[in-house]
């Protein structure tokens, strides 16, 4: 049966984590005291789910979480530090602290602490989120206790959510363009002008046109899609912004 430790201090544990090419160790006291902290801990680096939608997620709210108040956030998995760090290098996890909970410790002191060794992976932590502050667990999701790897609450929007009902996620926009174009240019200044990140997706001419035709149904460039909302062009564009 997994635990919630809600109201209680989280686990006393040292981390051993490889930094600069140098062993260093990081205690609980050091990421939690003081701080307001969001911790999300998953079964495995490199597993699906976790590179797919956990951690970039997190990654990308981050900034939000800083404005309402979170110092840091942490991913925990039971993995060793170097597994860790090569996880980070082919993630979007430039906002985030990776901590290799190695031996299970943290996790087991958590309640969290479950056997998949029918996968091969031995014991890992089951997948939940908390929100910490000064060492003290305010609040938990734990993923329900079903066959598989369920996520359903652990997520970034959930614990913003929980965190700040009213604060809004950051747009997802991507352009898809080609190289060359003004209209592209203009599209992207448009969203630049408003502070706006955005994803360039640039395509040559020998895929161009399929692409576009299959996903907005009109082939040329650039088609702006907002939060999977197709606009257009960068006049279709430029009328969104008008309009809102």
């Amino acid at each position: 049966m997994l635990q919630n430790r809600e109201g209680q201090a989280v686990p006393q544990v040292t981390f051993r984590i490889r930094q600069n090419n140098e062993w260093k160790s990081v205690t609980t006291d050091e990421l939690f005291k003081g701080k307001t902290v969001v911790l999300f801990s998953l079964p495995g680096a490199f597993t699906p789910t976790c590179s797919s939608t956990h951690l970039p997620r997190y990654n990308e709210l981050a900034p939000v979480f800083a404005k309402h108040g979170v110092d840091s956030i942490l991913c925990v998995s039971v993995n060793d530090t170097f597994v860790m760090n090569e996880w980070a290098k082919d993630q979007e996890s430039a906002n985030i602290v990776m901590i290799p909970d190695g031996n299970g410790e943290f996790t087991e002191g958590m309640g969290m602490l479950v056997d998949k060794a029918d996968l091969g992976f031995g014991k890992r932590s089951w997948r939940y989120s908390m929100l910490v502050r000064d060492g003290k667990v305010e609040k938990m999701f734990i993923e329900p206790e079903k066959d598989g790897d369920p996520f359903e609450v652990s997520d970034a929007d959930t614990m913003l959510n929980y965190l700040a009902p009213t604060a809004k996620a950051p747009d997802q926009i991507v352009v898809f363009s080609k190289e060359g174009c003004s209209f592209c240019a203009k599209a992207k200044q448009l969203l630049s002008d408003r502070g706006l990140d955005y994803i360039d997706l640039p395509l040559d001419h020998k895929v161009r046109g399929k692409v576009l035709g299959a996903i907005s149904g009109n082939m040329t460039a650039p088609q702006v899609f907002i939060n999977g909302r197709l606009i257009g062009g960068a006049e279709a564009l430029e009328a969104h912004f008008a309009a809102a």
